[in-house]
């Protein structure tokens, strides 16, 4: 499937490969490293985990939960590292409600090479922020997926949310 307008990747493959296989370490470890938020687009770091905007996101807001160490396997992680992701998790979702209103989401991991795992050896949470629609004609008669607003729009969008303080919990009904 296609992608429109994406200039951001053609920085990211140069950054991921510029390395000549010269730096140890998965590519989430070395932007993790690299103290650049707002240039590797993480909003969000905790004690084991980190929060980075996906570059090839399926919708804007397009959010992933790393785990600072780079482990292949879910049950590798520590109990402070699986409950860390859960925790964020929840914070992912407040704050793509808060800065984007979207009114469902996907959440996922693909933990293996054979279940599509794109950085197989450095896990990942996936946080998607889906709306109605956001699946149309384009992806199935075009193979395009037009994601509507760029990369730094929405950075800027869920850092001021996060900025401002964590949105509450909803009050039981």
């Amino acid at each position: 499937m296609e992608r429109m307008w994406s200039p951001w990747r053609s920085v990211h493959i140069e950054r991921a490969d510029d390395t000549n296989g010269t730096e140890k370490g998965s590519l989430f470890a070395r932007l993790a490293g690299e103290q650049n938020d707002e240039k590797n687009y993480i909003v969000w770091r905790g004690v084991n985990v980190f929060v980075i905007m996906n570059l090839y996101p399926y919708n804007n807001g397009h959010l992933l939960i790393v785990p600072y160490r780079a482990v292949d396997a879910y049950e590798e992680l520590s109990t402070d590292e699986q409950i860390e992701m859960a925790v964020t998790l929840d914070k992912c979702i407040r704050w793509l409600r808060a800065a984007l209103s979207p009114e469902g989401f996907n959440v996922g991991m693909n933990l293996g090479k054979a279940a599509g795992a794109g950085i197989p050896d450095h896990l990942h949470m996936h946080v998607v922020p889906r709306w109605r629609g956001d699946t149309n004609f384009m992806p199935t008669i075009g193979e395009v997926k037009v994601v509507p607003e760029a990369l730094e729009t929405t950075y800027r969008k869920l850092v001021a949310v996060i900025e401002a303080g964590e949105p509450k919990p909803p009050t039981p009904r």
